[in-house]
């Protein structure tokens, strides 16, 4: 089993207020969840109208497959242009037999 997290600081640099905040990181997260099939939470700067951080998770039987699959969301969450990207950290850890 292979485990994969990312985790993705981002900058809203145009937005003034909680509630546009969340409406943005919804729209981010929905695109995700529906496109690939990982979970996306909002993890840090909950309180913050013009930061947050996104934490995405997957599992497979392959590093490979695990890698590839975060480096697509993290260029789709480049291309949406709702939010920068301003740090981004990807993970890969291999349980058992998986193939690295």
């Amino acid at each position: 089993m292979v485990v994969g997290t990312c985790r993705l600081e981002l900058r809203i640099p145009d937005n003034s207020s909680l509630k546009g905040k969340r409406r943005i990181l919804r729209s981010i997260k929905d695109r995700v969840r529906s496109r690939f099939n990982v979970s996306i939470a909002e993890v840090g700067y909950l309180d913050e109208w013009q930061r947050a951080t996104l934490a995405v998770a997957c599992v497979s039987n392959e590093a490979k497959v695990v890698d590839g699959m975060l480096s697509k969301v993290v260029d789709l969450i480049e291309e949406q242009g709702a939010a920068l990207l301003v740090d981004c950290t990807i993970d890969v850890v291999v349980h058992g037999d998986g193939f690295a």
